[in-house]
């Protein structure tokens, strides 16, 4: 019996790299209908962005997911903003037939953004965001002067663990600091990560308090011509940047990047970093040192942590007493591995953010949820693509029909994740929330009519 199964099962998987061979790589309108018709998470996509408000609890605010934004963008760099659908069913047979290329999500308005322009002939300005998850959007190309392996668009498995720092000091801090629990990152396809807090705190926050949680994070300020992006000043490292250097960015540096990017590997690399040095003597000293390592016996694989050593050495030896000297180490670290946020998009509630589980036109890859958890686990390359789902599906054909398609395809497991540690945890914390908030309004109302 056992051997049999094992049997079965290698022809089935030899069956399914077969068919999935059969699906040409790419991304096309063709595919995508196919996608939106078997394989996107309509439901629990509606139940995340309803916050509990689709239920038949009598706190609901039945009008709240009809007030959200959605974008799409259609072949052709059709776009088409306001959109707005009141049920899930609505919403999946929108998607359906426009089958849009890409899908954005906006702000909760104070009214239907369909119907906005008949408010705006009222006269009185009703239409304002009154509701958005803090979002957070971080692109590798904002890397790209500390990265030599890819530029732009492109990663790698070298450069991609900037990605992952990105996640291990933000959620720390977001749930830390801040008090936050209901966090999604999701991989945005292609060149970056985004972040959505959801709880219904960071939600209501004004622009104000956004920019001011942004602010809190933003270290990188160097601007094209500036040499010092980082400046670290003060008689301390503020905690939270303490933390962030001695949990996570100093390690990363020394054990990872160093080596990846190979940071000391040329003279032009070398000179990066005396720039980041305010001290001219101790630049040309160092610089001194490592022409002469040059003609010395280091191996290639040696030259970036022994350089960085001597660095380090010289910087913590005392013997120079320049204002700024002291925190230079740690500045240098900064600069190459510390988050650097798109802050506009953090900082406004109408900004629109690219939904989880689209496919990216440009790589044909999902757009799935990241484990915080387990974050250095994250492959950007193993990402499930559109051919490779059609492949698994065609695969899958002969078996009996299951109540959701995804489930027989290399989805499942994001699907899965999406649902059981970011949705249902969420969920239950909004319909607590609803149960309060409607307990003390009828409390309210009793004490109101005693009187």
């Amino acid at each position: 019996m056992g051997d049999e199964r094992v049997e079965a099962m290698e022809i089935d998987g030899q069956q399914r790299q077969e068919v999935a061979a059969a699906v040409p790589d790419g991304f096309n309108a063709d595919y995508l209908r196919i996608y939106y018709g078997k394989l996107f998470p309509y439901g629990d996509f509606f139940k995340w962005l309803s916050y509990g408000n689709d239920a038949k609890h009598p706190g609901c605010d039945q009008s709240y997911i009809g007030r959200r934004e959605l974008s799409f963008t259609l072949e052709n760099d059709i776009y088409l903003r306001f959109q707005s659908f009141d049920s899930a069913a609505e919403l999946e047979t929108s998607i359906k037939e426009k089958c849009p290329f890409k899908i954005d999500i906006g702000p909760v308005y104070s009214v239907d953004p369909a119907k906005r322009h008949a408010y705006a002939q009222s006269g009185n300005n009703v239409f304002v965001p009154v509701e958005r998850e803090l979002i957070f959007d971080i692109d590798i190309s904002d890397y790209d002067d500390v990265r030599y392996c890819c530029s732009g668009a492109d990663t790698c498995l070298d450069c991609w663990p900037l990605m992952t720092i990105v996640i291990k000091i933000l959620d720390t801090s977001l749930r830390g600091d801040f008090g936050f629990n209901h966090i999604l990152w999701v991989y945005s396809g292609r060149r970056g990560v985004h972040c959505w807090v959801c709880d219904s705190r960071a939600r209501k926050l004004s622009n104000e308090q956004r920019s001011a949680i942004a602010d809190y994070f933003r270290v990188y300020k160097g601007g094209e011509n500036s040499l010092k992006k980082v400046p670290l000043t003060g008689p301390v490292l503020h905690p939270f940047l303490a933390r962030s250097y001695t949990d996570v960015l100093k390690c990363f540096f020394e054990d990872k990047l160093l080596h990846s990017q190979q940071l000391f590997a040329s003279e032009e690399r070398c000179q990066k970093i005396l720039e980041l040095i305010p001290d001219e003597n101790v630049a040309s000293e160092l610089h001194d040192k490592w022409q002469g390592n040059r003609r010395s016996s280091i191996s290639k694989e040696d030259v970036n942590a022994t350089r960085w050593e001597q660095l380090k050495t010289t910087l913590q030896s005392g013997k120079y007493k320049t204002q700024g000297l002291r925190r230079c180490v740690e500045e240098i670290v900064f600069s190459y591995t510390y988050p650097r946020l798109d802050m506009e998009v953090s900082k406004h509630m109408n900004h629109l953010l690219k939904a989880p589980f689209c496919i990216h036109p440009k790589t044909g890859r999902v757009c799935v949820p990241i484990d915080p958890n387990n974050c250095e686990d994250f492959d950007p390359t193993a990402v499930p693509t559109l051919s490779q789902l059609l492949g698994e599906l065609n695969a899958a054909g002969m078996h009996i029909d299951s109540e959701n398609d995804w489930e027989r395809t290399s989805l499942e497991k994001h699907i899965r994740f999406f649902r059981t540690s970011f949705l249902q945890p969420m969920l239950k914390a909004c319909k607590e929330e609803l149960e309060t908030a409607y307990s003390a309004k009828l409390q309210q109302s009793k004490n109101t009519l005693s009187w």
